[in-house]
This record gives C-alpha cells, sequence and structure tokens, in this order.
C-alpha cells in the first residue's frame, strides 16, 4: 500500500445494532471498488447493510468536498465495527425473576483513498 495516498473516513457511532453482525457485512466490501461495494449492499438480504450503505456514502462524499478525491477511483481501504456500550433492559420471567436483555451498540468506521488496489 503506498503512504503518499490521502485516506478520508467516516464515522457512524452508537449504531444499535450488534458488531458480530454489522463486521459480517464489512467483510464482503473491504478492499473493493465504490462502486462494487454499492452494488454488493444494495443486494445483501442483512439489516446491517442500511447504515454501512450511508456510512460509505458519507465517506465518499468526504473524499470528495474535503479532499477533492473523484469517485470514481475510490477503494475502501478500512472497514471495521467496534463494541459501543451496551444498553441493558430487564424482562420479567416465572416466579418474579428479572431477565437481563442487552442490547449491543457498535460504532463503524469507513475508510477510503484512491486507488486502483489494495493489499
Amino acid at each position: 500500500m503506498a503512504t503518499s495516498t490521502t485516506e478520508v473516513k467516516a464515522i457512524a457511532r452508537y449504531i444499535r445494532m450488534s458488531p458480530f453482525k454489522v463486521r459480517r457485512v464489512l467483510d464482503q466490501i473491504r478492499g473493493r471498488s465504490y462502486r462494487e461495494a454499492l452494488i454488493i449492499l444494495e443486494f445483501m438480504p442483512y439489516r446491517a447493510c442500511e447504515p454501512v450503505l450511508k456510512l460509505i456514502r458519507s465517506a465518499a462524499a468526504n473524499a470528495e468536498h474535503n479532499a477533492g478525491l473523484d469517485r470514481a477511483q475510490l477503494v475502501i481501504t478500512q472497514a471495521y465495527a467496534d463494541q459501543g456500550p451496551v444498553l441493558k433492559r430487564f424482562q420479567p420471567r416465572a416466579q418474579g425473576r428479572a431477565y437481563q436483555i442487552r442490547k449491543p451498540t457498535c460504532h463503524i468506521t469507513v475508510a477510503v483513498a484512491a486507488g486502483e488496489t489494495v493489499e
């Protein structure tokens, strides 16, 4: 990977989704071109595709506006999902017990750079 290329990031924080389910989607688009990633995300059946698609469009807009890069030349260099805070809720159960329900959140980061291929 060349060191002179400018990498532009976009971060979506506190997405109400498990990071494991988001990573399944991110693994499919990492290293692909911007247009190819859009097509893949458009037809994947997962709920995680919607915030990832929005984030990739945001990263491309950032690259175009802030770094003056062309959208057609963009490649997704980094894509990862970190765990965010977990919302804890309680569900009533039998005999007066309370069952804890964990509602995970995640922070998704996507970085794009100009170039044709990424190692």
